[in-house]
This record gives C-alpha cells, sequence and structure tokens, in this order.
C-alpha cells in the first residue's frame, strides 16, 4: 500500500479512449528499479466489446469486480495470463540510458517461457546487460507479437507496418535487432517469400539507419518438425539466413540458429530446448540465446 500512486490525465483520475487511440498519463514521482515489478491497477467504467490486447503476456493479470485501483489485496481475484490496454512505461532516465528494441513474433514474446517467471530471452538479456557495468544503463524493449508476420498475414499489424511505431517511435532506442520471418516463412506456399523478407529487411535497415540506429539481424530459427516443416520452408529459411549472414548489410549479425540447432540433425532444434512443438523454445533455449549475443554490440 505505501507505493500506491495515483495516476492522472491532463490533471483528471479518468480518460476515455477513442478507438485507435493512445493515451498517456501525466508523469508521476516513483521511484522505478531495474528489473523490478510493477503493477498497474485500471477501473473500467463502459468496455466495449473489442479492447486492447496482448493476449501472449506470459504473466498474470487479476480481474475483480468493483472499483478496486487502491485494494491492498486482489486475493479473490480471476487471474488471466493476458494483459489489456497498457502498451508500455516510460522512465526518465539519465543521459547515459538508452534501449534496445527486440522486433520479433512469438519466439520473443516467449511462447514456451515460465508464466510470471520473466525468462524470455529479452528478458535474459537484460540481466546481463544490467549485470555488466558498460551495459547497466541499457533497456530491453520487447516488441514481439505471438503470430506476427512481416510482409503479410500473420496476427496483429505486419513488422512492416509497426516498424515505425514500435521501433523508431520508442524513446531511448539506440538499437535494434530484427528477428522475425518464421511465420511468413511457414505460411508461404514457395520459395519466394525469401526474396520478400530479405527486401522487408533492406527497408528496415534504410529506416533504422536514417533515424541514426544500429541494426542488428537475427537468424531463423529451426523448426524441422513443427507445422511448418516443408523443403520449400526450409529452402526459404536456408537463403534468408545465408542473406543475413553473409550480406553485410546489417550492422551485425546475431546468429541464433547456430546457437539452438541441433548439431546432429541442423534443421532441427536441439531437443534440450525444444518445447515439443519443435519451433518455441523453453527457458534454457531462450537463456542459451541471450548469452550467445556480443554485449560489446551495445558500445556503439
Amino acid at each position: 500500500p505505501e507505493t500506491d500512486r495515483a495516476l492522472t490525465f491532463n490533471n483528471s483520475p479518468s480518460v476515455t479512449i477513442a478507438p485507435g487511440d493512445t493515451v498517456f498519463s501525466d508523469p508521476i514521482d516513483f521511484d522505478l528499479a531495474p528489473c523490478s515489478k510493477l503493477a498497474i491497477t485500471i477501473f473500467f467504467g463502459e468496455v466495449p466489446n473489442d479492447i486492447t490486447g496482448h493476449p501472449g503476456s506470459r504473466t498474470n493479470s487479476y480481474l475483480t469486480p468493483g472499483n478496486a485501483v487502491s485494494a491492498p489485496d486482489l486475493s479473490s481475484a480471476v487471474r488471466t495470463a493476458h494483459w489489456y490496454f497498457i502498451t508500455g512505461v516510460d522512465v526518465l532516465a539519465g543521459d547515459q540510458a538508452a534501449a534496445v528494441v527486440a522486433l520479433g513474433d512469438s519466439i520473443t514474446d516467449g511462447r514456451g517461457s515460465t508464466t510470471d517467471g520473466n525468462d524470455r530471452w529479452p528478458d535474459f538479456l537484460s540481466r546481463r546487460l544490467r549485470a555488466n557495468p558498460a551495459t547497466a544503463n541499457i533497456a530491453v524493449l520487447n516488441q514481439g507479437i505471438g503470430g506476427n508476420a512481416v510482409v503479410s498475414g500473420g496476427l496483429g499489424p505486419t513488422a512492416i507496418d509497426r516498424f515505425k511505431r514500435d521501433v523508431l517511435e520508442q524513446r531511448g532506442v539506440r538499437w535494434v535487432i530484427v528477428f522475425i520471418g518464421v511465420n511468413d516463412i511457414g505460411e508461404a506456399a514457395d520459395e519466394t517469400i525469401a526474396d520478400r523478407l530479405i527486401e522487408a529487411y533492406r527497408r528496415f535497415i534504410r529506416d533504422a539507419h536514417a533515424a541514426g540506429l544500429c541494426i542488428y539481424g537475427a537468424t531463423i530459427l529451426p523448426f524441422a518438425g513443427s507445422q511448418y516443416d516443408s523443403v520449400i520452408h526450409e529452402n526459404a529459411r536456408q537463403k534468408v539466413n545465408e542473406w543475413i549472414r553473409k550480406s553485410g548489410e546489417f550492422d551485425a549479425v546475431i546468429d541464433f540458429d547456430a546457437v539452438v540447432r541441433d548439431p546432429s540433425y541442423p534443421p532441427a532444434l536441439l531437443p534440450a530446448y525444444d518445447t515439443g512443438d519443435h519451433l518455441h523454445l523453453n527457458p534454457d533455449g531462450y537463456e542459451a540465446m541471450a548469452n550467445a549475443i556480443d554485449l560489446s554490440l551495445f558500445s556503439r
């Protein structure tokens, strides 16, 4: 209870959000330590049938009837592993603070991680950055959307459509890791998806460089045995990964594929990291991915 702070919106205790709008609260004086947990409680008046949400939050929300915004205990609330309405928290920080955006799909969103465990690969990366004195002031912004695609289809706006909002317009961002494309490949009817992905990556690179950002390309993980497994899809994955590794167009390459593939059968995930669907990783796999990232990339 002693940490309870009331939010206001243009000095009002409530706000009505029009469809499609984004609303910022007024700033509050609140000491938020790195990697700490923050609870945001909302009391709703009229709620439409369709609302903005994050279905793959891997973190519980608590639902209870009535106005409980200042309740010290929600022991009778119903748990649901989704987030609603809130898209981010901006923190006032010193001049040396900066952020890296992880742009991705469900593998970045954290499918296969532990609910309330904060063991997605961006979580592990954040803790590594914090523990390293040279990078202790760098935040990780997880912009993963489960089922998301780059050029067409998928869940939510495509990465092309959301790149400006989710990368370029994020406050304090200095670096971006592009790790997305497996859903485009997995849903494609032919190998031309590889060329469309490469063109999209080139667009991301141009836009990031125009904004003064460093942009790093991450290779697409193996998926043999999954719902996406086919010769066409594997050939497309190999072509995209070859371009990421050898084109020199990204400022650096993060080779996640090399970290988590099975050495005895490279088209597949290492069994120790496989959740069982042959597409998503468990926390050990996510930690291995984060540990493979060279932290000197964030000294540029």
